[in-house]
C-alpha cells in the first residue's frame, strides 16, 4: 500500500486546531486530527453546492456569488463553469495555507480558477463578509467545517446561528439563495432556516457525484423576493 505523506500543516485561527495536507499517490486529503474534512476522491456534493444555485439563478444577468471556504476548489470551479463572463465570485478563506496549497502541491487540480478575472480571494472570516453585506450577493455558498455542527472551530457556529442566518438574509439580494453543505442531516437547522424566513429545500447528494456512496446534504434556502 502506498503510504500517506504529510505535505503541510496549518493552524486554524480562533483555537480551531490544526489542518494537515496529506498525499498518497495522486490522492490528497485535508485532515483535522483523525477526521478527514476534504478528499480529492470525493467532489460530487461540493460541486453540487455551486451547480444547484447556478441553475436556479441562471436568469440573473450579473450574479455575485460568495463562497465560504475554498477547500480543494471544487465548488469554485463548478461555479465558474456554470456562470457567465459578467459574474463575480468572492471566496472567503480563513486559512491562508489552503490557498497556498491550491497554488502549490494541488495546482494541477486548481487549474486556472484562482487566476480567473471573475474571482476575488478574500483572506479572513467569511462571516465578516456576510455581516458587512447589504443585498450584496445573489448566492452565498457555505462549505465551512462539516456543516452546522462544526468540528474544527467554535466560531463557525455563528454562521449557522439565528443571528448568522439573519445576517446572511440581509446580505442576499431579493430571491437570493443561501446554500449550506453538510456531511449529515440536521432537522434542527432546517427549522432554524425556516424560522429565519427562508423558503427551504433539503437536497440529498452523493459525495461521489454518482449513484452510490455517502450521501451529503445541501440546504437551498431562498430569501424572500421583494413585492
Amino acid at each position: 500500500m502506498i503510504p500517506w505523506v504529510h505535505l503541510g500543516t496549518a493552524v486554524v485561527p480562533g483555537d480551531g486546531g490544526e489542518l494537515r495536507l496529506m498525499q498518497r499517490g495522486t490522492e490528497f486529503s485535508i485532515m483535522s486530527g483523525a477526521i478527514e474534512l476534504m478528499s480529492s476522491r470525493l467532489s460530487g456534493s461540493e460541486k453540487a453546492l455551486a451547480t444547484l444555485p447556478c441553475e436556479r439563478l441562471k436568469a440573473r444577468p450579473r450574479p455575485h456569488f460568495l463562497i465560504g471556504g475554498f477547500g480543494m476548489g471544487f465548488t469554485l470551479r463548478a461555479a465558474l463553469e456554470n456562470l457567465g463572463p459578467s459574474a463575480q465570485v468572492t471566496v472567503g478563506e480563513l486559512v491562508p495555507e489552503i490557498i497556498d496549497w491550491a497554488r502549490g502541491p494541488m495546482a494541477h487540480m486548481s487549474g486556472e480558477c484562482l487566476k480567473d478575472p471573475r474571482v476575488t480571494i478574500a483572506l479572513g472570516d467569511v462571516g465578516d463578509l456576510i455581516r458587512a453585506g447589504r443585498e450584496s450577493y445573489d448566492a452565498i455558498l457555505l462549505d465551512v467545517d462539516n456543516g452546522p455542527e462544526g468540528l474544527s472551530r467554535a466560531e463557525n457556529d455563528r454562521l449557522y446561528s439565528d443571528s448568522g442566518l439573519a445576517a446572511a438574509r440581509r446580505a442576499l439580494r431579493p430571491g437570493g439563495i443561501l446554500a449550506v453543505w453538510s456531511s449529515a442531516r440536521d432537522e434542527r437547522f432546517t427549522k432554524r432556516l425556516r424560522k429565519a424566513g427562508y423558503d427551504v429545500e433539503e437536497v440529498g447528494v452523493r459525495a461521489t457525484g454518482g449513484k452510490r456512496g455517502a450521501r451529503h446534504v445541501i440546504w437551498m434556502a431562498t430569501a424572500p423576493a421583494k413585492g
